[in-house]
């Protein structure tokens, strides 16, 4: 069964009134919540962290600045902020130096990741080497894999060979939107999933409310193989 990460972000930034919509999915038994690092404020970050937290939540900051100036920044942002897991990023070796000794989990893109909102290129086997050598690497703990953002590449081929390939959790974010890509992701064996555009666009089970949307993925997670 893969955990679900609901994230309060569309477009690849987080939403203008994120603190809001964490407030209506409140008591739907989320056990992961998520923001990027571009559309709000640290503040207002840290802000939606300590209510998740009060929730019993765990919670990610997704790192997708595309400048390795303002990666960084976001990275170092991430014990302000509070967060459980810093994910994305294409610069590892800074992030696990920034990260290191702080307990919070690091897991980095695999494979070429370029533009916003991010996209990933290269061939599957090269993504999977790549995997292979992060979560050898100490301070880098499981992957941010861009499957349904690669360019080409089968999502499926691709969560499965980087799965196989790995030694620490992957997590597939961006672009989905089906309970079918659900199941698909849970049978090639990853950890999570993220979701948050295909939410506001109210494009699964259970819309157009946001709760009802999570507790349908909720229970589509509950019942993947």
């Amino acid at each position: 069964m893969p955990e679900f990460v609901f994230m309060l972000t569309h477009y690849d930034a987080t939403v203008a009134d994120a603190r809001q919509v964490y407030e209506q999915v409140r008591g739907t038994g989320l056990r992961y919540v998520g923001f990027k690092d571009i559309g709000a404020p640290v503040d207002e970050l840290a802000s939606i962290t300590r209510a998740a937290h009060d929730d019993g939540l765990e919670v990610m900051l997704e790192v997708v600045s595309t400048s390795e100036d303002d990666e960084i920044r976001s990275i170092s942002a991430a014990g302000t902020i509070g967060v459980d897991w810093v994910l994305g990023g294409t610069h590892p070796d800074r992030g696990r130096e920034i990260l290191a000794g702080t307990g919070t989990r690091y897991c980095p893109f695999p494979g070429t990741v370029v533009n916003h909102p991010s996209i990933l290129t290269g061939e599957i086997h090269e993504i999977a080497e790549h995997a292979r050598r992060l979560t050898e690497t100490p301070g880098i703990d499981g992957l941010d894999l861009l499957a349904y953002r690669h360019v080409s590449a089968d999502p499926v081929a691709l969560v499965r060979a980087v799965v196989a390939a790995a030694s620490g959790p992957v997590i597939v974010a961006g672009s989905i939107a089906s309970l079918e890509q659900i199941r698909d992701i849970a049978a090639a064996g990853a950890w999570a999933f993220t979701i948050g555009g295909a939410i506001f666009e109210a494009l699964l089970p259970g819309g157009p409310d946001i709760a009802g949307q999570i507790k349908a993925v909720l229970s589509a997670a509950s019942t993947a193989p």
